[in-house]
């Protein structure tokens, strides 16, 4: 199948066509065309299907009879909103409907919080049909009486799933409260959890179910990569990697904002070109720093998690995994930014000794073997063991045995502490002298302790406030006879 045969309007086909794009997705020869008969769809579908021009281009088909070039305000109403969890995505969602609309009159606007709201504003009254949002800005703009829901046509709900997560529910059902009953709804999600059923039952009516992909699965044109590594050999081998001719567009994924600011400061330093963003910044550094990996001026984006679902980039070949996510599912949001829309992708993973685990459930989850390869000069720790056995590891490298020991002899890859005293003195020689005295016990005097008695004297008590035997002990004055004089 191709885009001209799903009955697109020609301005629609010129426009996909510069985008360099043919072939529907399988996302988008399913959904098009129930969009384009105005009915309401629940998609399931994860980032990076081809999901956002699955609902942008019938949308503005759907309102195309509309289309208007007069300056009036009162010609361009809000007639299709498309809610999104996070700036970056909203934003993503945006340049979408921009470009798919190059050749007709139809005004779009991305209406976000972390900037100023009065440009937002602004644009608003002056008409806008297509109106992308952030939950809370679009509630800030409802406050400010600029918004007029009357002519809405259409609601999309974007990542559903994520909104939830985010805790914006309670915002999304009052938004949803606000629009007229009669509209066409479309909601995706990645994974149909019974909160996302229960909205989908208050947001849809007889809504057509679309699923092009299963929960936790991953593109088959990922290629999975782990390289075993000491913990603190982690920077050097990232560095080293690079540094290679085979990584010229890489996001690296860690797991805390320090990690991020950290890591990408020292890639700085080894003469990379790389920028991070994580929750902390500021939307303008946050979009800056996009730009920048998007254009190539950048060839680093070192990112949290926050980013594993926001990022829309093409043609990503490369993602890295600094630090294991503690939960699986991360693990797939994470990788789910390169190997979109059928190109390769690569996914890399450096772990350390104390990361197996979570290596071993990323694995269960996905359902594949990672394929592990140790770099040359950056072996993992001695105790480094897959699959891993549970045991408690203490993730450093035995002491060099001293010169004595004989090659064969292995080091002691953990210490346990489960033994018995009576079991490690039975392996010692016994010293006992003629008299019985055994040198190898601790000396006990035949005679009972002066000051023993139970626990519950005082007796106890002043032992108990004894000083310690090894701590020099305080010159005091004897109380018989005094100190004496010569």
């Amino acid at each position: 199948m191709r885009f001209d045969e799903l009955g697109l309007a020609p301005e629609l086909l010129r426009a996909i066509t510069e985008q360099g794009y043919t072939t529907p997705t399988p996302i988008q020869a399913q959904a098009i065309p129930v969009v384009l008969s105005g009915k309401d769809l629940m998609g399931g579908a994860q980032t990076g299907t081809g999901k956002t021009a699955a609902f942008t281009l019938p949308l503005l088909q759907r309102i195309l009879p509309f289309a208007s070039p007069s300056p009036s305000p009162a010609r361009h109403p809000v007639r299709v909103l498309m809610l999104a969890p996070t700036r970056e995505l909203a934003v993503q969602v945006f340049e979408s409907v921009k470009s798919y609309s190059k050749y007709v009159p139809i005004r779009s606007l991305c209406a976000y919080g972390g900037v100023d709201i009065k440009p937002q504003i602004a644009e608003i009254r002056l008409g806008v049909e297509v109106l992308v949002a952030t939950p809370g800005r679009l509630l800030d703009l409802v406050e400010q009486k600029c918004l007029n829901f009357n002519s809405v046509q259409a609601l999309v709900l974007d990542e559903a799933d994520r909104m939830l997560d985010m805790g914006f529910m309670p915002d999304v059902t009052r938004i949803i409260n606000l629009l007229p009953v009669q509209r066409q709804s479309l909601l995706f999600s990645a994974t149909f959890s019974e909160e996302i059923k229960k909205l989908a039952d208050k947001m849809l009516q007889a809504p057509e179910l679309i699923e092009v992909a299963k929960r936790n699965t991953v593109s088959e044109t990922i290629t999975h990569r782990v390289h075993p590594v000491a913990a603190d050999a982690k920077r050097a081998l990232l560095v080293k990697l690079l540094k290679s001719s085979e990584f010229n567009q890489v996001l690296v994924f860690t797991r805390t904002k320090i990690e991020t600011n950290k890591l990408a400061r020292e890639l700085q330093r080894a003469g990379i070109a790389a920028d991070s963003i994580h929750g902390d910044k500021s939307q303008l550094d946050r979009m800056k720093a996009l730009e920048a990996f998007k254009d190539g001026s950048v060839l680093v984006l070192v990112a949290t998690d926050v980013a594993a679902r926001g990022l829309d980039i093409d043609d990503l070949p490369h993602v890295i995994n600094f630090e294991l996510p503690h939960t699986p599912e991360d693990y797939v949001h994470r990788i789910g930014r390169t190997g979109r829309a059928g190109k390769q992708g690569t996914a890399i993973s450096l772990v350390s000794a104390h990361e197996v685990q979570y290596l071993a459930d990323i694995e269960k989850l996905i359902k594949i073997q990672v394929e592990q390869v140790i770099v040359p000069g950056f072996d993992p720790e001695y105790d480094y063991e897959y699959p891993p056995s549970g045991k408690k590891s203490h993730h450093r490298r035995p002491p060099a045995p001293p010169a004595s020991v004989a090659p064969s002899a292995k080091p002691r890859r953990e210490r346990d502490y489960s033994s018995s005293s009576t079991s490690s003195g039975a392996s010692r020689k016994s010293h006992i002298a003629a008299d019985g005295f055994d040198f190898n016990k601790p000396y006990e005097s035949a005679e009972p302790h002066p000051m023993a008695a139970p626990a519950d004297t005082e007796s106890a008590k002043f032992v108990a406030n004894m000083e310690h035997p090894h701590k020099p002990r305080r010159l005091v004055a004897a109380l018989l006879g005094g100190l004496g004089r010569k």
